[in-house]
């Protein structure tokens, strides 16, 4: 198993309805090891390139908006296979497809309103740690 680093961000509806600190429990329970953290209002432009991916989707413009309409818990957390296990416990994004004991098949129903985020590669996790974090940000 490779030691990974995953990005993890609890979107606006999460905290608005006060589950970071569930979420982060599970992670944690799981046996990730949290290395970054901070509570923020994403700026536009960090937004944008995050979800660059999606430009040219009818829904980009809508999703960049709603990721900036509050605050958002950005995390990175740290263990073997990290972001395997932690999309695994995040659960699908179309909340029928979500299985119960996931994070989306407990909490939410809605597909744009759905949490949380997680990094899908090894690639994608290094890109989006780097957009969201500063290295002096993070415990070694």
């Amino acid at each position: 198993m490779a030691v990974e680093r995953t990005y993890i961000m609890v979107k606006p509806d999460g905290v608005q309805r006060r589950l970071t600190g569930e979420i982060i429990r599970r992670f944690e329970n799981r046996g990730l090891k949290l290395i970054g953290l901070k509570l923020l209002i994403p700026p536009r432009e960090i937004a944008e390139k995050h979800y660059e991916v999606h430009q040219e989707k009818p829904f980009y413009g809508e999703l960049v908006d709603f990721v900036t309409s509050g605050a958002v818990v950005a995390m990175v957390w740290e263990g073997p296979d990290a972001i395997k296990i932690a999309r695994q416990m995040i659960g699908a994004t179309k909340p029928l497809e979500a299985q119960p004991g996931t994070i989306r098949g407990d909490y939410t129903c809605d597909i744009m309103s759905n949490l949380i985020h997680g990094s899908d590669a090894p690639e994608t996790a290094e890109a989006e740690i780097a957009l969201w974090f500063e290295p002096s940000e993070l415990t070694v």
